[in-house]
């Protein structure tokens, strides 16, 4: 499949220039480029590569456009239009309809015609399959759960009873969604008494969670995952937590129980974050922060202890290496990391 640059620029609303009729039929980096691969260029870091492309087109920047040696896609936000237009250029292949012969589906759950459901899957009792749907080789799906139209499990997926997903969530492998939160009272004696977890988890449309992620169920009300949220690899949601829309999450992440996060915020890898707090919206925490209290207003914030400002962790800093190399009579630092 490929496209004639002035098709590109009109569907997605670009200014083109250069050669209207130049095909594009895949995408690459800028070194590695053929004169029928798109490219990008979105980190100034990388400009030195493109004087040297072979690219048959790059998407870029206004200001970047007068050092492009090749027809040129010019957009305010090159990332952004690039992912459009390679999703484009590599469509997912749509689910091939039919159920194979080794997955187990219960006979009371509503499975559409359209649906592929891979070697070994369960689907149990009372489930519902929405049109489109992949659910891959591997998955359990639990009784009741819901899943809406062209979502995509691709392989040994769980969704547990009281799970509900909306429509177009892409999950990966080895997600388990509904599983039983850490809820647990301790009596005199220190033994720990199981709090049933009774709650569901929804998940609004758009969603994409990464392998191996995991999203508790809720103890008594539902934990709940809005719409557009993105969650990478190895991330942990717990019980009663709620996440708002477009919020995206890093690998290595843990959110407590009961913590609830805004809209647009975008939390780095290996934060942890207690729970029983709140996190307002466009808020954005670096990697290996450890947020301890809420944040009520937007802007970045970092810390390898209980999150602040980033101004004034930037001072906390400043002031720790002062009082080290006073500490030290100002031996050894003159060579130090700065």
């Amino acid at each position: 499949m490929s496209f004639a640059l002035a098709e590109l620029a009109v569907r997605f609303g670009c200014a083109l220039r250069g050669d209207p009729q130049r095909r594009v039929d895949h995408v690459a980096p800028l070194a590695a480029a053929d004169p029928t691969a798109l490219s990008f260029l979105a980190n100034p870091r990388l400009t030195r590569e493109l004087a040297g492309t072979r690219a048959g087109a790059v998407v870029l920047e206004a200001a970047q456009a007068g050092h492009c040696p090749v027809p040129a896609l010019i957009t305010d936000n090159p990332h952004a239009l690039f992912a459009r237009i390679a999703a484009l250029l590599h469509p997912t292949a749509p689910p091939s309809a039919g159920i194979h012969p080794s997955a187990s589906v219960a006979p009371d759950a509503s499975v559409e015609a359209s649906v592929e459901v891979g070697a070994f899957a369960l689907i149990g009792s009372g489930a519902r399959i929405g049109a489109r749907c992949l659910v891959g080789p591997g998955c359990v799906i639990g009784a009741g759960v819901q899943v809406g139209a062209d979502t995509r499990l691709v392989a040994r997926v769980t969704l547990l009873p009281g799970v509900r997903l909306g429509e177009r969530v892409l999950i990966h492998p080895g997600a388990v969604i509904g599983a039983d939160g850490f809820g647990f009272a301790r009596e005199g004696g220190g033994e720990w008494v199981k709090v049933p977890q009774i709650g569901g988890v929804r998940i609004g449309d758009d969603v994409e969670i990464g392998a191996n992620s995991t999203v508790d169920r809720g103890a008594i009300e539902d934990t709940v995952i809005e719409s557009g949220v993105k969650l990478d690899n190895l991330v942990q949601i717990g019980h009663n937590v709620h996440l708002g829309a477009h919020t995206a999450i890093a690998g290595c992440t843990g959110i407590s129980g009961s913590t609830r996060i805004g809209a647009r915020c975008m939390v780095g890898g290996g934060v942890g974050v207690a729970g029983h707090i709140q996190i307002c919206d466009d808020v954005v925490i670096a990697g290996r922060t450890t947020v301890s209290g809420s944040i009520r207003e937007p802007g970045t914030y970092a810390s390898l202890w209980s999150a602040e400002p980033i101004a004034r962790w930037k001072r906390i800093v400043a002031g720790l290496k002062l009082a080290a190399r006073r500490g030290s009579g100002g031996r050894g630092e003159r060579g130090g990391a700065g």
